[in-house]
């Protein structure tokens, strides 16, 4: 795992591949590749001011585009996030059509940001799983898809 210094509010990591990314798209990727857990992210993530919490729930939202995230992968991803089925991002998340209902929970209330975080970031790194086991496997020059 990569050693994180604080700086402000912003992380530095140490140099390496994808050294360039910011804070947030370095913790959001390797959160989905496995690199760190959700936990940590959860941490870095209720550290941030409320603007920064909702810009950072934008560019999840953003990054599941991109990986084409399917209603499946929130399925998956919810019982992967720990956030109980009955809250509202959850109950959003399930439901069609996906991109529709990412907007919503990105419109939701403050006080669901944390759970929102985990429900979006968790269908993301589902969806981006299987996007690098297909499209960019052996051929990938992403480097967010190179973090080690």
């Amino acid at each position: 795992m990569q050693s994180w210094t604080e700086t402000g509010r912003m992380l530095r990591s140490n140099p390496g591949a994808g050294d360039h990314l910011q804070a947030s798209e370095r913790i959001i990727n390797e959160v989905a590749q496995g690199i760190r857990n959700l936990e940590d992210a959860v941490t870095w993530f209720s550290s941030l001011e409320q603007l920064e919490q909702r810009a950072v729930l934008h560019e999840v939202v953003r990054y599941s585009m991109q990986a084409h995230a399917t209603a499946n992968d929130a399925r998956e991803g919810l019982l992967r996030s720990g956030v109980k089925p009955t809250m509202t991002p959850a109950v959003l998340i399930v439901r069609e059509p996906i991109l529709e209902q990412m907007g919503k929970i990105i419109n939701l209330p403050s006080v669901e940001y944390v759970k929102s975080f985990r429900v979006l970031l968790s269908t993301f790194a589902v969806a981006d799983t299987r996007r690098r086991e297909t499209e960019c496997r052996g051929v990938c020059s992403h480097a967010w898809h190179n973090l080690l």
